[in-house]
């Protein structure tokens, strides 16, 4: 398999820790990038829509010294790597796009978390007191299994419990992201044929935040991908699915080099 440059895209909320198990399972060979997106941990860029995003990602690759590379983005990161295929389609091999944010994907919550008012409303209470809520729920159920919860269960709670402010108040970057997402998504799916990268959509049919019809119409709507469908994850399927995810990816790859396919 080529010695291909990997660059990751954690989804919303999130970090480039989300990545750390995924990308431990990856061939060791391969050049892994896990980067925190504008607005989110240790990334110097202020928070910003999916164009902003992409130009953070492509410096960040200049940074590295990274000319070309395979993008994978999860959820609202999927949405990003789509628009820096389009931005820089020379600095993008080719795209695996996890549970991705495309036509179809949003429900009324998406468009009331971003209206005015409302959405600064929504989005200080829940970054107020869910990561809050979260820590008690973990703990409590915690006490009733008498153990610790491992990372891999009950990921959106723990997603929400670690929740910080590395960069200032991250409601502030939600409701970015969620306006962005609600404005530019006629925008992104417009520009989908004209993604021509190989591209990997990969989703679970229980997924409770994209439905998995959404995955197929992103698909129908570019001109070189394939939905593959892992079941019994959910949302996170950089977390709770990693070795899943790892093996499909690897596949990918190996496919893109023409070689057999291994597990």
């Amino acid at each position: 398999m080529a010695s291909h440059a990997i660059v990751m895209l954690h989804g919303q909320p999130g970090s480039r820790t989300d990545w750390q198990q995924l990308a431990g399972l990856l061939p060791a060979h391969l050049q892994v990038l896990a980067l925190d997106r504008p607005g989110y941990g240790a990334s110097p860029y202020p928070a910003g829509d999916f164009a902003q995003n992409a130009r953070a990602v492509l410096a960040e690759l200049d940074a590295a010294g990274i000319g070309r590379a395979v993008v994978v983005g999860h959820s609202y990161g999927g949405g990003v790597a789509l628009a820096l295929a389009t931005l820089a389609p020379e600095r993008v091999d080719a795209l695996v796009l996890l549970a991705s944010v495309g036509p179809g994907c949003l429900t009324g919550w998406d468009r009331l978390l971003a209206a005015p008012v409302a959405g600064e409303v929504c989005a200080v209470t829940a970054w107020s007191l869910t990561p809050w809520l979260a820590r008690a729920r973990l703990a409590v159920i915690s006490r009733r299994r008498r153990r610790p919860i491992g990372a891999s269960e009950y990921v959106n709670w723990h997603i929400w419990a670690s929740a910080h402010y590395d960069r200032g108040p991250l409601w502030r970057t939600f409701l970015t992201e969620q306006r962005s997402l609600v404005g530019d998504i006629d925008d992104l799916t417009a520009s989908l044929a004209g993604v021509r990268q190989p591209t990997l959509l990969l989703a679970d049919p229980q997924d409770a935040v994209i439905p998995v019809e959404a995955t197929y119409q992103l698909a129908a709507a570019m001109p070189d991908a394939r939905v593959e469908l892992l079941h019994n994850i959910g949302h996170h399927l950089p977390v709770r699915g990693a070795a899943k995810t790892a093996a499909r990816i690897t596949q990918f790859l190996a496919a893109l080099d023409g070689l057999p396919a291994t597990a």
